[in-house]
């Protein structure tokens, strides 16, 4: 069982910066691709970011030049970096990862509970 814990969230006037961290813990056998997905209220939960584990990076348009993602693999880590935030960058941001399921045999995704971060204008 892998569990993936986000921190870093929180409240920040636009044009600030956040950094979020997302950790996972647990049986880890392998872990591919890590990433960021979010979602705004009453909207659907969209892509934001991805790292695989070779650091080849993807990013939503919405986010190129603002946000950056990077991971440490010896701690299990994925972090984005976000600046120059806007008011319509409020969501809730969700980790997320792929993980190598020893019963399964094969990568499962696994999903953080979500980090909440607000932009005020």
């Amino acid at each position: 069982q892998v569990q993936l814990v986000e921190s870093g969230g929180g409240l920040v006037q636009a044009g600030g910066s956040l950094r979020l961290s997302c950790a996972a813990s647990g049986s880890i056998f392998g872990i591919d691709a890590m990433g960021w997905h979010r979602q705004a209220p009453r909207k659907q939960r969209e892509f934001v970011a991805a790292i695989t584990s070779g650091g080849s990076t993807n990013y939503a348009d919405s986010v190129k030049g603002s946000f950056t993602i990077s991971r440490d693999n010896a701690k299990h880590t994925v972090y984005s970096e976000m600046n120059s935030l806007k008011p319509e960058d409020t969501a809730v941001y969700y980790c997320n990862a792929r993980v190598f399921s020893i019963a399964w045999g094969q990568y499962l995704a696994v999903w953080g509970q979500g980090t909440l971060v607000t932009v005020s204008s």
